[in-house]
């Protein structure tokens, strides 16, 4: 029932309107939700993270860059850059851009070791102080060993930075993972 007043002053008219809130549904809140925002919270508000930054190989250079220059800024305000090696795309991106800040502040996992990555990675990944390499991923295919390293990244930091497109698979699996394990994710569809 909602009754409507109106009271007349001198100078001006009020209405009133009353709504009765007996039949409106009561807002519950879930405890697992309450604690899962505030430990995003948490997150957000803490002075340096890590941040896992991954994404397609396939990049327009303006992408690249802009990876880049995240990167770059990230690192400069204290936070830690993970990622994956990588000759072009979002990986090579995020390293040159952490590179040119402060290299201590980035830590590259690879899927498979540094002898099994083109000559080209190799030489990018000159001067990266922390590298973690996988012997023993060397007889999975790469596509397999991609797939346990996002997750890996992903174990290790804070919050994930995903550059993707609609149809990777790949990647998509990897932000599930990240929501399933309660991680910060922005996520930039490139498509």
């Amino acid at each position: 029932m909602i009754e409507i007043l109106d009271s007349i002053d001198e100078n001006e008219q009020q209405q009133s309107i009353m709504v009765p809130v007996d039949d409106l549904d009561k807002a519950e809140h879930d405890p697992d939700t309450v604690d899962e925002l505030a430990m995003e919270l948490a997150t957000i508000k803490q002075p340096a993270k890590r941040i896992a930054i991954i994404g397609s190989r396939n990049l327009a250079i303006t992408h690249q860059q802009m990876i880049e220059t995240l990167a770059t800024a990230l690192v400069q305000q204290g936070n830690t850059i993970i990622t994956s090696g990588g000759s072009s795309g979002t990986n090579a991106a995020a390293i040159r851009g952490a590179m040119k800040s402060n290299p201590d502040k980035l830590k590259v996992i690879l899927p498979q070791t540094i002898g099994q990555q083109p000559s080209d990675v190799q030489d990018q990944l000159i001067g990266v102080p922390n590298i973690i390499e996988h012997s023993d991923r060397a007889m999975m295919t790469l596509a397999d060993a991609s797939r346990v390293c996002n997750r890996e990244i992903i174990d290790d930091c804070n919050q994930v930075i995903c550059f993707l497109s609609h149809t990777s698979k790949t990647l998509h699996r990897a932000v599930e993972y990240a929501e399933e394990n309660h991680k910060v994710i922005t996520v930039f569809y490139l498509d």
